[in-house]
């Protein structure tokens, strides 16, 4: 994983939250956070983004609860705290390698799609063990399947048929790029963590138009960077090439995909 992949900056955490936010992130995270439904306690949110799990979470948990929600990335977390008002959450930039809390502070740690561009992640794994009271949940989701992603697999295809001299492949060896269950297990068993579950969620990713899709998904995410490093004259002709894809895909106005992720519990 290189630190292009973790860059979203300038204009991207807008259009990320914008455009990607109701369509990727949204049906996951109201699942994600019925996991906590009612649940009295301190949480941990590492890697959180825009806040679309945090805002989920704000509506699940009981209201005796506190979230603190972290992201390394400042500009998505101010994104976040612009958008975002609850007084059950605290902001604080950190980065999940190295968090700046006390051993056993939280009662549970959650992350949405954030894990696999952890650098690290046996050690983002021992900072949430570590963070952890006894006997506590690290609940985090993975994306799985890139073809069974169907929104994303289409344009994964059409941006690397744009460039088949050298393909971009941002989000194959980013938010695609872990999802083996056997190897997400032992490195959380390298971590510490004990009883580990995994269950197959699926979901319908909907976007109001194949056009706002494709923006989301070429201009939202470091996928920008990997077009724009190939031929920065191009962005615009590649976004059309996927909204194209799409629509004769799924058709005109609003449109839904099938998606499929990973949900992983692990206990200390």
């Amino acid at each position: 994983m290189s630190a292009g992949d973790r860059a979203f900056v300038g204009s991207i955490p807008e259009i990320y939250d914008r455009y990607l936010g109701p369509m990727l992130f949204d049906p996951y995270a109201e699942e994600l956070a019925s996991r906590l439904s009612g649940f009295q306690g301190a949480i941990l949110e590492t890697a959180a983004g825009t806040g679309r799990l945090t805002r989920a979470l704000i509506r699940s948990v009981g209201s005796g609860s506190t979230i603190t929600a972290t992201d390394l990335n400042e500009p998505m977390l101010a994104r976040a705290a612009d958008e975002v008002r609850s007084d059950l959450v605290r902001w604080q930039p950190a980065d999940a390698l190295s968090l700046p809390f006390e051993d056993g502070m939280f009662d549970a740690v959650v992350c949405q799609f954030g894990v696999m561009f952890f650098p690290d992640k046996i050690k983002a794994f021992k900072e949430a063990h570590r963070v952890l009271r006894p006997g506590k949940a690290f609940l985090f989701n993975v994306w799985h399947d890139l073809p069974r992603n169907e929104l994303s697999f289409v344009a994964d295809k059409t941006v690397a048929q744009c460039f088949p001299s050298n393909p971009p492949r941002f989000l194959r060896r980013g938010p695609w790029g872990y999802q083996d269950r056997a190897l997400i297990e032992i490195d959380l068993r390298a971590a510490g963590f004990g009883k580990i579950t995994f269950e197959l969620v699926e979901r319908e990713t909907p976007a109001h138009s194949a056009a706002e899709a494709a923006l989301g998904l070429c201009k939202g995410s470091p996928l920008r960077s990997e077009i724009e490093e190939r031929d920065p004259a191009r962005l615009d002709a590649v976004v059309e090439a996927v909204s194209e894809a799409l629509k004769a895909r799924f058709g005109d106005g609003p449109i839904k995909g099938k998606g499929q992720a990973l949900v992983v519990t692990a206990v200390t």
